[in-house]
């Protein structure tokens, strides 16, 4: 059994989130009976796994409904657990009037947005609404009006972005407090580690938060980058732990603290999550994953 992990702020004056985020992008595929959500919530909390990140159109729009149905059957658990959920996607739905896909940071669908999520997960608050791709007509006072409407409500307390590159987070944070940048991020996309992402996060002291920090999956495909496959496999049999485990800890020792969000229904799967905010890689370790995966050296 893994130990519990504890909460740790993400920003001065942020919110207390879980260093591992239980991701419900695939909530709706998944299928679960009643019984068997409650059972697997219970595990995350079990392991200290107590932030759940959503965005208003995952599952076509169905899973932050299925998570509320659990909340409101157990409305006392609202204080143990940290919700995020992101705004701002229009997919192609002619029968809501979207007949192509677009981004709207509008303040109106910013408003109405939060008001449907909050509906929909059983709650009165949101702790972290995320822009969630950036928007080329974004308007960044309209948005920041909208948030200090949101924030003093009460239905939002903080607030972030998601996928956007260091200049347009500083854009948006000249305007209103920012305190998460979510970006993809794992040993099959190193991006933020060069871009720039990082470094802003830690140069204002804020921590960004993971999206498929295990690739999909694609990290543990031998014939894709056999190189980084061998690396994984060697190193988290000399360490005792799973290949996930060993990659979510290799994105957990970087500075800037990252919250990866991980997104798998298996239970074994959160076991292998858990473990990785308990394990200490040496900075050799650490540098051997790296060159594995860019298949070269470092200069």
């Amino acid at each position: 059994m893994s130990a519990a992990i504890g909460t740790a702020g993400v920003a001065e004056g942020g919110p207390m989130l879980s260093p591992l985020v239980a991701g419900m992008w695939r909530l709706a595929e998944w299928q679960f009976s009643a019984a068997e959500l409650d059972g697997y919530l219970e595990c995350c909390l079990e392991l200290g796994i107590s932030s759940f990140d959503h965005a208003d159109l995952y599952g076509d729009f169905r899973c932050e409904a299925l998570f509320g149905a659990w909340l409101k059957a157990h409305p006392t658990r609202r204080d143990e657990i940290q919700l995020v959920t992101k705004c701002g996607i229009k997919p192609e739905d002619p029968a809501r009037g979207w007949t192509v896909k677009h981004y709207d940071t509008g303040r109106a669908h910013i408003l109405a947005s939060v008001d449907n999520s909050l509906r929909h997960l059983g709650t009165d608050y949101l702790d972290l609404l995320l822009i969630h791709r950036p928007d080329p007509l974004m308007d960044p006072d309209e948005v920041a009006e909208a948030f200090a409407t949101l924030k003093d409500t009460g239905k939002v307390r903080h607030f972030g972005v998601s996928n956007f590159s260091p200049s347009q987070f500083a854009l948006l944070a000249s305007r209103t407090p920012l305190v998460t940048n979510q970006v993809e991020a794992s040993l099959r996309h190193l991006e933020p580690l060069f871009d720039g992402s990082f470094d802003q996060c830690l140069e204002r002291r804020i921590r960004p938060m993971l999206w498929s920090p295990l690739a999909g999956g694609r990290l543990f495909d031998a014939s894709a980058k056999p190189a980084l496959h061998q690396a994984l496999t060697t190193l988290s049999e000399e360490l005792g732990v799973s290949p996930a485990t060993l990659a979510l800890a290799w994105l957990l020792h970087h500075p800037a603290r990252p919250l990866p969000i991980v997104g798998s229904r298996r239970l074994a799967s959160l076991h292998d999550a858990a473990r990785a905010a308990t394990l200490s890689l040496e900075r050799q370790h650490w540098f051997a994953l790296l060159e594995a995966a860019q298949g070269h050296a470092v200069p």
